[in-house]
C-alpha cells in the first residue's frame, strides 16, 4: 500500500511539472481508451469521446507546430519582411507601430548600412548577426571576453563589439556595445543598453514611442 501511495504522489508531482502539451497528449490517449471501452455499451457516446480525443490531439499538434515556428528566429525576420508597419517621426519622437507578429520592428542605419532590428526589452545587450557586422564593418573586440547567449537552440558564445552609429527616425546612438552572433538566424535585436540611452520610451495604443535626449533630423528611410 505504501508503494502505491508513493507512486501516486510521484505521479502527481510529475503532472504538476509536466508540459501542458504533454498533458494534452495524455488526455487525448485517455479519451481514446475510454471511447474504446464505452463504445460497446453506447456507440454514440464512444464515437463522441473518440472524436473529442482526435480533436484534442490535433490541437496539441497544431500548438506544438506554432511553438516551434515562433521559436525560430528566422520566422521573426520573415514575418517582419512580409508586413511591417512604417515608423514615423512626430514632434521629435519616433513612433513604431506594432507588427502583425507581435513585435516592434525598426528600420535603421548601422554605420550607414540599412538594417532591420527587433526591439526586445528583455534583452540586456543589443545583438547583431555576423552578416550585419560584416556589412557595417563592425569587428569583434579580441580584448573583450565572449558572452554566453541562450537561444531556443541552446547556449552559445558571442563576441563583444562596438557599433559606431545606429540611426533611425529622430534617434542617433553612437559608440554602443553589441554582441555579434550567428545563432539568431539573421535576427538583429535592440536591447536595453540602447533603450536606456533615450530620454524615455513608452507604449501607447500599440505604438512604441521613443523619445531621444536630443532629437535629430529624420533619417532618409523615414
Amino acid at each position: 500500500m505504501e508503494q502505491v501511495t508513493s507512486f501516486w504522489r510521484a505521479f502527481e508531482r510529475y503532472l504538476d511539472s509536466a508540459p501542458p502539451l504533454l498533458l494534452g497528449v495524455f488526455a487525448a490517449i485517455a479519451l481514446s481508451m475510454l471511447a474504446a471501452g464505452l463504445g460497446r455499451v453506447s456507440p454514440r457516446l464512444g464515437g463522441f469521446l473518440r472524436f473529442s480525443g482526435n480533436m484534442l490531439l490535433l490541437g496539441v499538434f497544431a500548438l506544438a507546430a506554432m511553438r516551434f515556428i515562433r521559436l525560430d528566429p528566422a520566422f521573426d525576420s520573415l514575418s517582419a519582411n512580409l508586413a511591417m508597419p512604417a515608423q514615423t517621426v512626430s514632434g521629435g519622437e519616433t513612433r513604431v507601430p506594432l507588427s502583425a507578429d507581435g513585435h516592434y520592428w525598426i528600420e535603421a542605419r548601422v554605420n550607414g548600412t540599412p538594417q532591420r532590428f527587433m526591439v526586445d526589452t528583455g534583452a540586456t545587450l543589443t545583438a547583431i548577426s555576423t552578416e550585419v557586422a560584416q556589412a557595417a564593418d563592425i569587428r569583434p573586440d579580441p580584448l573583450r571576453l565572449p558572452v554566453i547567449v541562450r537561444t531556443a537552440n541552446g547556449s552559445t558564445q558571442a563576441q563583444m563589439a562596438r557599433i559606431g552609429e545606429v540611426r533611425f527616425g529622430s534617434i542617433v546612438a553612437r559608440d554602443m556595445d553589441a554582441i555579434v552572433t550567428g545563432s539568431t538566424g539573421g535576427l538583429n535585436v535592440l536591447g536595453m543598453n540602447f533603450l536606456s540611452r533615450l530620454k524615455g520610451w513608452r507604449v501607447e495604443d500599440g505604438v512604441l514611442v521613443l523619445t531621444p535626449r536630443h532629437a535629430q533630423a529624420a533619417s532618409v528611410q523615414d
